[in-house]
């Protein structure tokens, strides 16, 4: 029995696994079925479209820009399961708004005065619930693994992650002309993974960390009213968070290795979310085909990724190593330059529908653009899983959640850059297609950060070693 497998049997492991599971699975369920439902159906312009689709992207990466540093302190200093319990209760509530705004939606009720502002703002809300859960999905793995269960548990997670993305996608794409069933799967689900987050063992916090807001403090007894302390808090409280995270990003400099890391992952996760906003008016408008197609785009770079995170871990022998990130990265961007020139070289069917599925994927160019975007994304799950076992096997044990923040924070603006820059492309008018170089140039930089950080691992190597 391989360590991978024996960890899938392990109470220490498969709750979290589980939970997991159903977290990633409810997002892209309602993130998918919402946009795909309002690109099909309720716009009918390539910009309008893609414009939403950035929009949502945007608004669901802005809370782990506002919210990691507060939920990295939550995580080093309080049990770490119990922080789980309380975020997965909290999608109880945010799945049963998004199921609402669905109906309002699907029934006509005030589209666009209160279902999609409804919707997007669901969307912001189930980011700030995975906000605080995503320090704690890493973090938690050194707690409970054996040193040399570390890197099989975190591509185990990242597997199940994107096998969670992928199956929340394909089942979206099915339901975005559906809607109804969609709305039913998004509450049940919010509650079985309620259900199975009670199963994860206790992860009390490791060191002597408070919980603190430094620019609040010194004021904390001078204002009596509980109420006027909570309006008068809230602006410094928010400030507080920007100081917090300042200061969470810049402890992860003083060790190369995490820091480098990070700005790897950065950069990927910016050209991932810039195809996401980029796949369904790309479906619809340049490929001619249903949303079981923009479905199958979201499904394929899953599982590519969810491929690469398994083979870059066969490849290592369970080593915490970037000697392949550089090479994965540029094979990354040499792939992307394909799909765009096939993109180009489409040529929509003659009656001018949109194709469902079955007959899409007998177009001549189908199978070519389907494998190359699965090599894209193969790629980019070889280069950057081995990156989060960086996160967490390079620094303090007690500061692992705050790292794993930390990365949260500096992912989240550079892919608030990417979305920004997508929507500013389209204000401008530059057709979908092409916006894909866009992601193309990004992997150069993505190849330099994976040679800076492997060539630091290799300065670290001796100290390492000593210890």
């Amino acid at each position: 029995m391989t360590t991978s497998t024996r960890l899938l049997t392990r109470k220490r492991f498969m709750p979290l696994m589980v939970t997991q599971f159903f977290n990633a699975f409810n997002d892209n369920l309602y993130k998918t079925a919402l946009v795909l439902f309002v690109v099909y159906s309720v716009y009918s312009d390539e910009r309008q479209e893609a414009f939403f689709s950035g929009l949502a992207s945007l608004l669901f990466i802005t809370p782990f820009v506002l919210f990691s540093a507060l939920a990295g302190q939550l995580a080093d200093t309080r049990d770490k399961a119990a922080i789980i319990r309380i975020v997965k209760m909290c999608e109880i509530g945010w799945a049963s708004l998004g199921a609402a705004g669905l109906y309002m939606a699907w029934q006509g009720i005030a589209v666009h005065t209160v279902a999609i502002p409804l919707l997007l703002a669901v969307v912001f809300l189930a980011a700030v619930q995975s906000a605080f859960l995503g320090p704690i999905k890493y973090a938690i793995l050194p707690q409970h693994l054996r040193k040399d269960e570390v890197l099989p548990g975190t591509g185990l997670v990242e597997a199940g992650t994107y096998i969670a993305i992928l199956t929340g996608t394909i089942i979206a794409g099915f339901l975005a002309e559906d809607i109804e069933y969609a709305i039913a799967l998004i509450v049940i689900t919010a509650i079985v993974g309620y259900l199975a987050c009670r199963w994860v063992p206790d992860a009390p916090p490791q060191g002597d960390h408070e919980l603190h807001f430094p620019l609040i403090e010194p004021y904390r007894e001078k204002v009596q009213n509980r109420l006027l302390r909570w309006l008068g808090y809230a602006p410094v409280a928010f400030a507080d968070q920007v100081v917090m995270s300042w200061r969470l990003v810049k402890k992860t400099r003083d060790i190369r290795e995490i820091w480098y890391a990070i700005m790897a992952i950065s950069f990927f996760w910016t050209i991932g979310a810039v195809l996401f906003i980029q796949f369904p008016p790309l479906a619809k408008n340049q490929l001619l085909a249903t949303p079981e197609v923009a479905s199958l785009f979201l499904v394929i770079f899953s599982v590519g990724i969810a491929v690469g995170s398994i083979a870059v871990n066969a490849l290592l022998k369970g080593e915490v190593s970037a000697r392949f990130a550089p090479v994965c990265v540029v094979f990354m961007g040499i792939f992307l330059v394909g799909f765009y020139f096939v993109c180009r070289a489409w040529t929509p069917n003659p009656a001018g529908e949109l194709l469902p599925i079955e007959q899409w994927i007998l177009e001549p160019l189908a199978i070519p653009l389907s494998l190359i975007l699965l090599g894209i994304s193969t790629a980019g799950g070889m280069f950057v899983v081995p990156l989060y076992a960086f996160l967490t096997t390079r620094c303090a044990p007690d500061a692992a959640s705050r790292t794993i923040a930390a990365n949260n924070i500096v992912n989240s603006l550079a892919m608030v850059t990417g979305s920004i820059v997508a929507l500013g492309m389209t204000a401008l008018g530059i057709p979908v297609a092409e916006q894909l170089m866009f992601a193309a140039l990004m992997t150069v930089i993505s190849a330099w950060l994976g040679k800076k950080l492997h060539n630091a691992e290799k300065e670290a190597a001796p100290a390492r070693a000593a210890v």
